[in-house]
């Protein structure tokens, strides 16, 4: 919608709106996301998307409400991203995505999902990181980066090799986890000692920092999908009789643990997100009413978002899979908790995604495949919403919504 205010004068619409004459600007005319000075007119587009909302969040402003969820690329040689992923992510930096979240990254060797995945234990991997976050950077995009340990579900080959599990030769290493628990298919684990927890807690507060230094906008630590955190919160793969397992109390601590170290070391301004699984969707196990009680602690240690999605702990698991599946589970966690969240699993249209953002289901989507198949999805979500946002200049010519 574009709306013309006449009669205003020239002088006193670029006093008003501090615009100069002829300049698109972003500014503090209520309700509007763009407009234009000229001699006698001002020239407003109004906000008609929600999911095209900035957000803040400490001290980054998100430029809008669709994010890139972390994708594992399993493409990286000794934890070094290289090529692949300047391109990959380089590629999602130019789609108009608010932010666009790196994939889970190994805070230590063993921390890796894959052989290949990516890591950041190491200065070497740090420069290696740096330009692809200048990059996204150079296109005006923010880029997260999730700190992960896979623990009992590590060691593996890529997806497409013709086994599951890497051996020594391959470059595997014997997984840990709470307890002595295998995940279906894979190796029986070795049980943390309370100093190997400490470590790895002090682990991710490193790989924090090196991530800071990278240039990243904002740290995201993987609790979810049944990697070492929820290891820890599910009393399904948490079998402990210390003060690490056993009571819900127990079970978050080592969560809890790494959230206060990593929140230390952070600047302020940082914003610090947790993604987690809502539910194992399997009785007995980690649940929505748990993760709600989790959300509640993770606000007061200074966690600002919640990524939410559900399931990865329990092989076989009965998941009801269908559009916006999850959407639910970041709702309530919204409403019961008053903490920021976003909402993941087969959002796919840009309706859909805004009428998650705009009902107050979450704060913002995370697309993951629809970014897959069209990396620019954002930018092709608001010419379908009518709304006008900044493009490279490189792709200008392929808009289809004008000013």
């Amino acid at each position: 919608m574009v709306l013309w205010f006449l009669g205003f004068g020239d002088f006193g619409l670029r006093k008003a709106t501090g615009c100069a004459r002829g300049a698109r600007c972003s500014g503090d005319v209520p309700g509007t996301a763009h407009y234009i000075v000229l001699s006698n007119a001002l020239v407003v587009r109004t906000v008609v998307s929600q999911l095209f909302r900035s957000l803040q969040l400490r001290d980054v402003e998100f430029a809008n409400r669709t994010w890139v969820s972390p994708m594992c690329q399993y493409s990286a040689v000794d934890g070094l991203v290289g090529a692949w992923h300047l391109v990959h992510l380089g590629v999602l930096a130019t789609g108009g995505a608010g932010l666009v979240m790196a994939e889970a990254t190994g805070v230590l060797p063993e921390g890796r999902i894959s052989v290949n995945c990516p890591g950041i234990w190491s200065e070497a991997q740090v420069a290696a990181w740096r330009p692809v976050v200048d990059f996204a950077h150079s296109q005006g995009t923010k880029i997260g980066i999730q700190l992960a340990h896979a623990g009992r579900k590590g060691s593996t080959l890529s997806p497409w090799a013709d086994h599951l599990m890497a051996s020594e030769e391959e470059g595997g290493w014997t997984a840990v986890a709470p307890s002595a628990l295998a995940f279906e298919g894979y190796d029986v684990p070795h049980a943390l000692s309370s100093a190997e927890i400490n470590a790895t807690v002090q682990a991710f507060a490193a790989a924090a920092t090196r991530a800071t230094s990278a240039g990243f906008d904002v740290i995201e630590l993987h609790a979810a999908h049944g990697y070492l955190a929820h290891q820890f919160l599910s009393p399904l793969s948490n079998r402990r009789s210390d003060q690490y397992g056993g009571s819900f109390e127990n079970r978050v601590r080592f969560l809890c643990e790494v959230v206060e170290a990593v929140r230390a070391v952070l600047d302020s301004g940082v914003p610090l997100f947790v993604r987690i699984s809502a539910t194992d969707y399997t009785e007995g196990g980690w649940d929505l009413g748990q993760s709600v009680r989790l959300a509640k602690q993770l606000k007061v240690l200074g966690v600002d978002l919640v990524d939410v999605s559900s399931g990865g702990n329990v092989a076989g698991a009965r998941i009801p899979v269908g559009p916006g599946y999850q959407v639910h589970f970041a709702e309530t966690i919204r409403s019961e908790t008053e903490l920021a969240t976003s909402a993941v699993g087969l959002i796919t249209e840009p309706e859909q995604a805004e009428e998650i953002v705009a009902s107050g289901r979450a704060d913002a989507v995370m697309l993951a495949r629809a970014n897959l198949r069209n990396p620019r999805w954002s930018l092709m979500a608001a010419e379908r919403l009518g709304e006008f946002i900044v493009w490279p200049r490189q792709l200008e010519r392929a808009r289809t919504l004008r000013a």
